[in-house]
């Protein structure tokens, strides 16, 4: 689990979730309000929901594009119930809530790297991110 995820406030403009991605290395914000998470937006959303439709970036809040039908977890959380979650819903980075506020996020590389490091899978996930 990656601890302390990104997290943006379900009002704030696109712009500044591809900025943060970008600075960070990362490939998706969690959404909240009033601090619990309320969804979850990635790079591809921001290409394919917002750059692709002609939306302004930087007037387009989160809200309006960020997925909501959130799939999360507990801290408690087995890996085996992450992988099951991951393979049923067909996603690829869930998070981790504790009492619906994030406090982690899990993705399929963390998951590669604990259950088979020796895969190509954990290979790419254990490299720095291309900058």
């Amino acid at each position: 689990m990656t601890t302390h995820p990104t997290t943006l406030p379900v009002d704030a403009p696109l712009i500044k979730a591809a900025k943060l991605m970008r600075d960070q290395g990362i490939g998706d914000v969690l959404v909240t309000k009033e601090g619990l998470l309320c969804g979850v937006v990635t790079d591809r959303d921001i290409v394919v929901r917002a750059v692709a439709e002609g939306r302004d970036i930087n007037l387009t809040p989160l809200g309006t594009l960020c997925s909501s039908d959130v799939v999360s977890v507990g801290p408690d959380q087995s890996s085996d119930e992450v992988v099951r979650l991951m393979r049923e819903k067909a996603i690829r980075r869930i998070p981790v809530v504790e009492g619906n506020r994030p406090i982690g996020i899990v993705s399929l590389g963390d998951m590669a790297l604990e259950r088979d490091p020796d895969s190509a899978l954990s290979d790419i996930s254990a490299a720095p991110p291309n900058g």
